[in-house]
């Protein structure tokens, strides 16, 4: 299972990380919300969990931008 994880506090991202990689998962990190989104239309995941407040966009733009895309 491939995770995208949107945080832009490193060491809580870094946690998230460490915690789904020990559980067998594939996990990628991003710190703000334009690369969350970049990230998002360029690769797919199973699963992307994503901070509300992010530099460049929030995690609710990132959803609403994904989702006029089509990417549900």
């Amino acid at each position: 299972m491939r995770i995208l994880v949107a945080e832009d506090e490193i060491d809580l991202a870094e946690a998230l990380k460490m915690m789904l990689e020990m559980q067998k998962y594939s996990v990628e990190v991003v710190h703000d919300g334009a690369d969350a989104l970049f990230y998002a239309e360029s690769t797919p995941y199973d699963l992307i969990l994503l901070d509300v407040m992010m530099p460049k966009k929030s995690g609710v733009e990132v959803v609403r931008e994904l989702r006029a895309g089509g990417n549900t």
